[in-house]
């Protein structure tokens, strides 16, 4: 490493004989001399290197590709005004040695965060310290301002630490940032290092320490390679004295057993034999558990403690204790237990923000894993688990205004942490939703990604709940979308919520249009509303939601209301919740209730209280007659009755279409609607 001779007889690496007048990260900062120098690169001041591999001055990821627990960087610029040099050691964001070193072949995507990050540096207004909380992002590929809002305090407008990757492009983006441990905080990003422009095409490079002091703050477009006389990286990487078998991600959610809590497994194996025992300690607030296991010779180790399933997070330590080896061999922070849900479907189920902010709704106990982009190279590269965000799509955490709002009550009412997993993927028919049986992990398919989100986030087999919106884009094809959604639940009923008590409980939604702006449709709807008794899924209804633009919804009498009425159903299914006024309305039968045939009675399921607006009988057809309904009435015992223009002779059915936009409706005590009904036989 620099400033320290090479071992005897061994040939000294070029660029680590070569110090920068003088200085180096090694010669500064105390606790290098476990790291190993993985990689060197005296960085040139322009460079095309995607889907090359950078000329490194000297490469030994070979002696950690066993194992590491840590990983360290090490920046040195030689500028006009002295030497600049910053080193910043953190949790490995990578268990691949091939991977620490800069990005720049396609789909090498890391954008996570990093826990128990190090700083220290020369350069002023950097700030220095250990135990802060990191985000790395590490990219060959293009990128956008935008961000995935999992960083408290990011900038939408600016480049700095959260941005958007794109799935291809040359420009580059290694970049270490110093950002708050939890969203919100009061800890503003700030860059660490950060060197930009390796992968384009004849462009300078952008690179400094610290945050930039004017433009981007994470110096990109900055071009100013130019400047420094040198630039020199480093890698460094610690090897590990215990290899890891099972251990939480840093914000995982396990799912609950029966007993209100979840077992988090810590296991491995012990590699040096100077490690004679190791702790594990797990704390919660004020609590504090600790765990030791003594080395035999048989050198295994495993740890299975209990966390509850309630509104506190985890931390969990695992140390090595020995002489001279006593370490810090993992650090995993904000665990969780509570349940999980899958929402599927098309841009309903993505529920966008349209109109109307649902930022309110967040909340550090709601999580999500992995990304709902379509884009497989995107997909593939989204390993971690993140902040459940409702306003944006397409980004890691994504789970929408609905989603959000029912998680949220569901953690407010009954105190259980939430993981939402959102598959959607906006104006897609029910084809785009199906599994490829040869290859159900195919991440080419919407299948497979979801699939693989869910064995990676370990719920596949605990999802609680799948709620389902699609249908618009079926263009009330009643018979393809039946077809389709009886092939998908089986596909989910095989492999997914299958130690969920009695399997995974699959809600569905009727849709309002089909197509979007179509209201006067009724065959896939109805088709919907009988799958209730042909495949045994949850009715949830969409009339009722006043903040309709033809198609989509607004945040306030749209997708809150949604939200709202989707956890009053799961709270009566899952969580023992009150029944009175939850099921959306739903006609069992219909009669006339006259000689003169001017009166039909609509018989309902249940006797729930139901609110009709004035003139919802325009949204009534009676079919094979030319009279038309003119009054609807609620009556007890569940009964809505019709009255008609004229005498009803040759009436075939009767249908409820609903309507585009705003009411009147016929609501129940949570504001669900009457479902959409299609040429209801009258008797």
């Amino acid at each position: 490493m620099f400033g320290q001779p090479p071992a005897a007889g061994a040939a000294p690496d070029p660029v680590s004989s070569r110090p920068i007048d003088g200085t180096s990260c090694a010669a500064n900062v105390d606790g290098m001399a476990d790291f190993t120098p993985v990689l060197a690169l005296d960085l040139p001041e322009r460079a095309s290197w995607l889907n090359q591999t950078p000329p490194y001055a000297f490469d030994h990821t070979a002696e950690v590709a066993a194992g590491f627990d840590r990983v360290g960087y090490c920046l040195e610029l030689a500028t006009p005004a002295g030497p600049q040099w910053v080193w910043t050691a953190m949790a490995p964001f990578t268990t691949d040695a091939g991977r620490l070193g800069l990005p720049t072949r396609t789909g090498e995507i890391i954008r996570q965060r990093v826990s128990d990050l190090e700083v220290a540096s020369n350069v002023p207004g950097v700030t220095t310290g250990t135990d802060l909380a990191g985000h790395v992002e590490m990219w060959p590929h293009t990128y956008s301002s935008g961000g995935s809002r999992q960083i408290a305090g990011a900038s939408p407008s600016v480049y700095d630490a959260d941005d958007t990757v794109n799935p291809s492009g040359g420009y580059g983006s290694f970049q270490v940032h110093q950002v708050g441990a939890t969203r919100p905080s009061s800890v503003a990003p700030r860059t660490v290092l950060a060197v930009n422009t390796f992968t384009s095409s004849g462009a300078p490079l952008s690179l400094g320490i610290g945050p930039a002091p004017s433009g981007h703050p994470d110096w990109t477009f900055a071009g100013n390679a130019g400047t420094f006389t040198q630039r020199r990286l480093t890698v460094y990487a610690r090897p590990s004295v215990l290899a890891l078998d099972q251990h939480p991600q840093d914000r995982q959610l396990y799912p609950r057993d029966a007993s209100n809590a979840a077992t988090v497994p810590v296991s491995g194996t012990v590699t040096d034999p100077r490690v004679k025992a190791v702790q594990l300690t797990v704390t919660s607030g004020e609590d504090e558990w600790t765990y030791l296991t003594t080395v035999t010779d048989r050198r295994d180790f495993s740890f299975s403690p209990r966390i509850d399933a309630a509104l506190r997070e985890y931390r969990f330590e695992l140390r090595a204790l020995g002489a001279g080896v006593t370490r810090r061999a993992g650090l995993w922070e904000g665990v969780l237990a509570g349940d999980a849900y899958v929402i599927q479907g098309q841009s309903n189920a993505v529920s966008a923000v349209y109109r109307g902010s649902s930022a309110g709704e967040e909340s550090p106990f709601i999580r999500s894993y992995g990304s709902p982009t379509a884009d497989p190279v995107l997909s593939a590269a989204e390993r971690s688990w993140n902040y459940a965000a409702s306003e944006v799509t397409n980004q890691p955490g994504s789970v929408g205004q609905w989603g959000i709002r029912m998680a949220r009550r569901i953690v407010d009412t009954y105190g259980v942490p939430v993981a939402l997993v959102n598959g959607g993927h906006g104006g897609r028919p029910i084809s785009f939703f199906q599994r490829d049986d040869a290859d159900p992990d195919a991440i080419s398919t919407n299948y497979g990604r979801l699939r693989q989100r869910l064995v990676a986030a370990g719920v596949q087999a605990d999802v609680r709940g799948l709620l389902w919106y699609q249908g618009e884009s079926d263009n009330d094809n009643a018979a393809v979308h039946v077809s389709g959604f009886t092939a998908l639940l089986a596909d989910w009923r095989s492999e997914i919520g299958t130690r969920a008590g009695d399997g995974a409980r699959y809600f569905v939604y009727q849709v309002r249009t089909s197509p979007c702006g179509n209201s006067t449709t009724g065959a896939l709807r109805e088709a919907q509303r009988q799958m209730g008794d042909t495949l045994g899924v949850t009715l949830l209804s969409t009339n009722g939601l006043s903040g309709h633009d033809g198609c989509h919804y607004a945040w306030e009498q749209g997708y809150r209301e949604m939200g709202d009425h989707t956890f009053a159903v799961v709270a009566r299914d899952l969580y023992h919740g009150p029944s009175a006024g939850v099921a959306p309305p739903n006609p069992r039968s219909a009669t006339f209730s006259n000689a003169e045939r001017t009166e039909v009675t609509v018989q309902l399921r249940n006797d729930d209280p139901l609110v009709v607006d004035p003139g919802v009988a325009a949204d009534f057809r009676i079919n094979g007659s030319t009279a038309a309904v003119t009054d609807v009435e609620y009556r007890a015992g569940g009964r809505l009755v019709l009255t008609l223009s004229a005498p009803a002779d040759g009436a075939t059915g009767v249908s409820y279409l609903s309507h585009l936009r705003a009411g009147p409706w016929i609501v129940n005590a949570t504001g669900s609607g009457l479902l959409t009904f299609h040429n209801l036989p009258i008797a």
